[in-house]
C-alpha cells in the first residue's frame, strides 16, 4: 500500500469512479435518450471502475447508457457483491451510496458536502472540512489518473459506434489489464 494511503486511509480497498466513453449518436430516439450524458453533453457509454490503492484496476462494470446515474450503476453492476465487511471504499462526493455499503458492512469515504452560508449566496465548508477534502482528493486522484491511462488507448479514445457495445466491454477489460502491467501510479 502506498504511503499516501497507509498514513490516512489504511483500510481502503478500492477507489471507485464512473467513466464515460463517447459514442456516435444512435438513430432511435429512445436509445438517444438513454445514452445522452448531460455531464458530457454527448452520447456515451458509462461504467463503474474500481482501483486498488496502488492504481491497479480490480473491477470494471458492464456498460450502461450515459444517462444512468452513478448510484444505479453501483447498485446493479455487481460491485457491491465484492465488498466484504470492513472494506473501506473511497469515491467522489457525487456518489451517494453510503446506505448501499451499510448493508454490506463496508465503510464509505468521501469529501464533505458544502452547505449554504447564512450570509450571501455562496456555499461553504468549515476549515476542518476543507482539510478533509484535500486529504481525500490527494489520494482519490489516482482513480482519475488510472482512467486517463486507460483512455489513452486508441481503441477507447475515439468516438465509438453505438452498435459496437458488445465489443467495447472486452476492450476495456484488455486495456485495464495492460494498465495493470504498467508502472504503479502511486509512489511507495
Amino acid at each position: 500500500m502506498p504511503a499516501s494511503f497507509k498514513k490516512s486511509y489504511p483500510n481502503t480497498t478500492a477507489v471507485i469512479d464512473c467513466t464515460e466513453l463517447f459514442i456516435q449518436r444512435p438513430r432511435h430516439p429512445t436509445t438517444q435518450g438513454k445514452t445522452f450524458s448531460t455531464y458530457k453533453s454527448h452520447n456515451t457509454y458509462k461504467c463503474l471502475v474500481s482501483i486498488t490503492p496502488n492504481g491497479n484496476f480490480n473491477y470494471i462494470s458492464d456498460l450502461y447508457g450515459g444517462h444512468t446515474s452513478d448510484r444505479y450503476i453501483t447498485e446493479h453492476s455487481g460491485f457491491l457483491d465484492l465488498v466484504s465487511a470492513g472494506d473501506e471504499i473511497m469515491a467522489d462526493r457525487g456518489f451517494r451510496i453510503r446506505d448501499l455499503l451499510l448493508g454490506e458492512k463496508g465503510l464509505f469515504k468521501y469529501a464533505p458536502f458544502t452547505r449554504k452560508c447564512s450570509w450571501g449566496k455562496g456555499k461553504r465548508l468549515t476549515a476542518y472540512e476543507i482539510r478533509k477534502t484535500r486529504k481525500i482528493a490527494n489520494v482519490r486522484i489516482y482513480v482519475e489518473k488510472a482512467i486517463q491511462r486507460m483512455k489513452k488507448f486508441k481503441m477507447l479514445s475515439q468516438i465509438l459506434l453505438w452498435t459496437q457495445k458488445p465489443l467495447v466491454y472486452p476492450m476495456m477489460i484488455v486495456a485495464g489489464f495492460i494498465c495493470n502491467l504498467m508502472k504503479p501510479l502511486a509512489n511507495k
